[in-house]
């Protein structure tokens, strides 16, 4: 029998055409201390439900103008994660069972329905319930104090991107998220994901900063074996891959002008034809991008306004200061997991340091100077000896770069082109972090690729003027 506390608090919405069966049900379960309303169809469940919030739905499969299925499928667009305990008829065991697998149904039972085995139902459907509740409730306390999955943050810039993301995740609208680069736009991203009812499909991620062109098309649309010399067989591109699920496009301001058309007509169209195929293929996709820059000169007008129908920007470290010992103690738990570890706090001296710090790689660069301070500490507190040098610059703040006088400046003289400051710059950036190009395009704020790009154009530059002067 169900414990007298799952029966006095059950709430139980009952669909059935056959009035009998249903009466019959209702019977059970009042006599038993449930609170019970009842519908002839899915309709009219949809009616009840908008005044009325069941622990537990049960509903027949055949029913006259809406049947189960249909109702637990809207149920299910909806978010709606009520359990449903499905009653078929004998022969149709079948068709439940799909139910309960497509439509996440809690279970099925067949028609005449066996009072026992219905109580023993309801009793782990309603425990199933409560569970689903206290993990929306601890979830809903994470973020009163500072964690939504993996972003963590108590500064007021934080808890605002707490709500939206919650506001915006449920929806379909697609998402431009901006910011400078290790602010965590991809977690971002994989959050709204996980918040939303495409979250059990697949998120797929792709750098488009990190692809040659010429490859860029393949990856995203696909491609037929012979498409292009070295296409021996087909291959599902992003688009396809995400069906169902998401697709998540990373510095899409480095996306080439030739690729934006084909782009273009996929999300108009939500279909994509893959290199050197001759039908289209219809996706369902839901597509979030990032960028670290400014998108106008960058893509096509009608791609911008299709992408940024809804907005977030990612506030950097250095404007929200306060939430760095929270994320420094996150960050501790979690890599202590993945070195072996045990290290325990950090230094007071440190964490002031770290509050001080300017951060130009933001959250990323923070984790960069954890993992390896955690891994030469070992165990105990992160002291000042355990930082790096010079990916991580300790000294004082008017010695860093470009900030005061001796090592580390950029001398600036008036009436010279801008390009001359911004070549000095790269230079000076290029040597803090010992020429290498992928942090120190972290450090820029840009992406590997535009950085490249620049060092590539001040290299034509100079060859060109040594030409001239020869």
């Amino acid at each position: 029998m169900l414990p007298p506390a799952l029966a006095t608090s059950g709430r139980i919405l009952i669909a059935d055409d056959d009035v009998p069966q249903r009466t019959a049900l209702a019977t059970l379960l009042t006599d038993r201390g449930f609170v019970t309303q009842v519908a002839a169809d899915g309709i009219e469940a949809l009616e009840r439900l908008s005044t009325f919030n069941p622990d537990v739905i049960v509903a027949d499969l055949v029913m006259p103008r809406m049947d189960g299925f249909e109702l637990l499928r809207q149920l299910k667009d909806r978010g709606d994660l009520t359990p449903a305990i499905v009653l078929t008829a004998f022969g149709s065991i079948e068709k439940a069972l799909s139910v309960v697998h497509e439509l996440k149904a809690f279970w099925f039972l067949e028609k005449p329905v066996e009072p026992r085995a219905f109580e023993i139902l309801l009793e782990r459907a309603i425990l199933h319930k409560r569970a689903l509740q206290k993990t929306d409730e601890l979830e809903r306390d994470l973020t009163l104090r500072g964690v939504l999955g993996d972003l963590v943050g108590i500064s007021p810039a934080m808890q605002k991107l707490f709500s939206v993301i919650r506001q915006v995740a449920p929806t379909s609208a697609p998402v431009l998220i901006s910011g400078e680069s290790g602010t965590g736009k991809e977690l971002v991203a994989r959050e709204i994901h996980k918040l939303s009812a495409r979250g059990g499909g697949p998120f797929v991620a792709i750098n488009t900063a990190a692809l040659p062109e010429a490859l860029i098309e393949s990856e995203l649309f696909g491609h037929e074996r012979g498409a292009f010399t070295g296409a021996m067989e087909r291959r599902a591109g992003c688009f396809e891959q995400a069906r169902g699920g998401t697709l998540f496009l990373d510095e899409i301001g480095e996306m080439p002008l030739t690729t934006q058309p084909k782009l273009l007509r996929v999300l108009e169209d939500s279909k994509v034809r893959r290199l050197g195929a001759k039908s289209e293929i219809p996706v369902d996709v839901r597509l979030l991008a990032a960028t670290s820059q400014s998108l106008i000169t960058h893509l096509r007008e009608e791609i911008y306004y299709r992408l940024s129908v809804f907005q977030i920007l990612l506030p950097p470290l250095r404007d929200r200061r306060e939430d760095i010992p929270l994320i420094a103690d996150v960050m501790i738990q979690t890599l202590n997991t993945k070195h072996g570890t045990r290290v325990t706090d950090i230094d007071s001296e440190v964490l002031e340091l770290f509050r001080t710090h300017e951060w130009p790689g933001n959250v990323r660069e923070l984790r960069n100077v954890i993992e390896r301070a955690i891994i030469v500490a070992s165990v105990g507190t992160i002291r000042m000896e355990h930082l790096p040098s010079p990916t991580f610059d300790i000294r004082p703040r008017r010695n860093r770069p470009g900030q005061g006088d001796g090592r580390g400046q950029v001398t600036l003289q008036a009436g010279r082109p801008l390009s001359d400051a911004e070549e000095a710059y790269i230079k000076l950036t290029l040597e803090h972090v010992n020429h290498n190009r992928k942090r120190a395009a972290e450090l820029l704020g840009i992406s590997l690729r535009t950085l490249q790009n620049r060092i590539a154009e001040f290299h034509r530059e100079a060859k060109a003027a040594s030409g001239t002067n020869n």
